[in-house]
């Protein structure tokens, strides 16, 4: 069963604030990010007082938007545990972790690996895939990545809630697995775990067996209202109290210096962006990810202060 509504990071705002860490070839850091430049950015936005660091999983980036250029991606996992190493208070969550590239086991005990390196600060992000010339690279299939995922999800959950797992699945099995030892919310049923989707049976996936949900990118609330609508009816499918799952969602946004590298985003002055975020927070989602253009340790900074400003106007709604 999913884990409690409580386990989710606690946040001193009704709807925590995070960002998405650079880790790509010309990506919104403007380059290539460095750890020492990661590290950073990261340490900047903990003293700022942003909720969670997020991560991608990616093994390359190649769109056609962009020309089909291979852009190079860091390791998600590898660059959280370094970067849980050097913070002590903020949260950490990989945006999503993609079930094709690793056996859902081995998910799971990186996931408990992380949470004990982290202290208890981890968010385990799960998705599909999506990225076809990440399977073709390294001949990883590509075909019904959703059964893939809910063979993989059903080894990943009793691993993390209960210490193990039996499942024989037409894609992953696990015959008497356990995930030990046990990090420091093992006792509690490790780290939530966050589903990324828009899709119906990934939603009623998300509503069987994860903690939260993220709508993946959308520039405005009107946008994730049916996605909410969606997710109720997928809660009701399968007999879970909506209530008791997490909303989240993710934007970008416009900064000085804006390369053009996130689609869509947010503009506007610390005042604007403030605004836009008070309306995903009154649909009563618990977290919102932005994807910073530029991403860096002044844009950082800088929206720092639309936080700020997000923080008088909920001071202001509350009063």
């Amino acid at each position: 069963m999913p884990a409690p509504l409580g386990r989710w990071p606690a946040s001193t705002r009704p709807m925590g604030v995070g960002f998405m860490m650079p880790c790509s070839d010309l990506s919104a850091f403007g380059g290539t990010p460095r750890f020492a430049d990661m590290r950073e950015m990261i340490l900047v936005a903990e003293a700022a007082g942003y909720d969670i660091c997020w991560v991608p999983d990616h093994l390359i980036m190649r769109l056609e938007s962009e020309g089909n250029v291979t852009r190079g991606v860091w390791e998600g996992w590898t660059t959280l545990a370094a970067l849980a190493a050097v913070t002590s208070r903020i949260q950490l969550g990989v945006l999503v972790t993609c079930t094709g590239f690793r056996h859902p086991g081995i998910v799971a005990k990186m996931a408990e690996s992380l949470d004990e390196i982290s202290g208890g600060r981890f968010v385990l992000g799960l998705g599909a895939g999506w990225h076809l010339p990440e399977y073709e690279m390294l001949g990883l299939p590509f075909d019904h990545r959703a059964s893939r995922f809910e063979d993989a999800v059903r080894i990943i959950a009793p691993l993390l809630r209960e210490g193990k797992a039996t499942h024989e699945g037409t894609y992953y099995s696990a015959e008497n697995a356990v995930n030990l030892p046990r990090g420091p919310r093992g006792a509690k049923g490790g780290p939530p775990m966050l589903v990324g989707t828009g899709g119906h049976r990934m939603m009623r996936l998300t509503a069987r067996y994860a903690d939260a949900w993220n709508s993946d990118w959308q520039q405005t609330p009107e946008l994730v209202v049916p996605m909410l609508q969606r997710l109720d009816e997928a809660c009701a499918d399968v007999g879970r109290d909506p209530a008791t799952l997490v909303r989240t969602a993710s934007s970008n946004f416009a900064l000085d210096g804006c390369l053009g590298v996130r689609p869509n985003p947010i503009t506007g002055d610390a005042d604007a962006m403030a605004a836009a975020l008070a309306g995903f927070r009154d649909l009563g989602l618990r977290h919102h990810v932005a994807g910073l253009d530029p991403c860096t340790p002044a844009s950082l900074a800088q929206y720092a202060r639309v936080i700020e400003a997000l923080d008088r106007d909920t001071q202001e709604t509350a009063a």
